[in-house]
C-alpha cells in the first residue's frame, strides 16, 4: 500500500506527528507547501493532518494551498485524517481543522477511514466530532504527549 501523509505545520509538532505516522505506514510525509495535486491522488491511502489555530481555523499553509486539495480527484479515495490541538486551552474548538479537512474531502467523494472514539479526551466541542466520535486521530501534544505513540500505533493498525 502506498501512503502519502500531507501536513501543515508552523511550530513543528504536526510535522513531527506526520513523520511518525509516515514511519508507521511506510509512507511519505509531505509538507502541504511542497505537495502537488498528484501527491493527493497517487497513493492508495491519503493521510491529511493539520493543527488547529485560533477559534478553529486551518493552519496557514493549508489555507494558502487549499486549492491543491480542492483540485485533486478524490472520488473513492481512502483518506484518513489527524489533527493536533490543545484541549485544555481551546476546549470548545479542539482539532476543529481536522473537521474542516473532513468536510472538504467528503464533499469531493473520498471515503474517510480511521474514526476515533472521544473517550480519553477532555474537550467541550469540536467540528471534528461526528456521531459521538472524531473523524480521525486527535492528538494533544501540549497536554497528552505521553499517549501519542500508543494512539498512533492503534490508529494506524485500523487504517488498512
Amino acid at each position: 500500500m502506498s501512503v502519502n501523509v500531507i501536513f501543515g505545520s508552523d511550530a513543528g509538532a504536526t510535522k513531527a506527528v506526520a513523520t511518525r505516522i509516515a514511519k508507521h505506514t511506510n509512507g511519505r510525509a509531505i509538507d502541504i507547501k511542497a505537495a502537488s495535486v498528484a501527491d493527493f491522488e497517487n497513493c492508495s491511502l491519503l493521510i491529511l493532518g493539520s493543527p488547529t489555530y485560533g477559534a478553529g481555523d486551518l493552519q496557514t499553509d493549508w489555507e494558502a494551498h487549499l486549492d491543491k486539495l480542492q483540485q485533486a480527484r478524490l472520488t473513492g479515495k481512502k483518506v484518513a485524517l489527524f489533527g493536533t490541538g490543545d484541549q485544555v486551552s481551546y476546549p470548545d474548538c479542539f482539532v476543529d481543522a481536522m473537521g474542516v479537512l473532513y468536510d472538504l474531502v467528503v464533499e469531493q467523494g473520498a471515503t474517510v477511514v480511521g474514526f476515533t472514539a472521544t473517550a480519553g479526551y477532555d474537550h467541550t466541542g469540536s467540528r471534528a466530532e461526528r456521531d459521538g466520535q472524531f473523524v480521525g486521530l486527535p492528538l494533544d501534544q501540549d497536554n497528552q504527549s505521553s499517549k501519542t505513540e500508543k494512539r498512533i500505533t492503534e490508529w494506524v493498525s485500523r487504517l488498512s
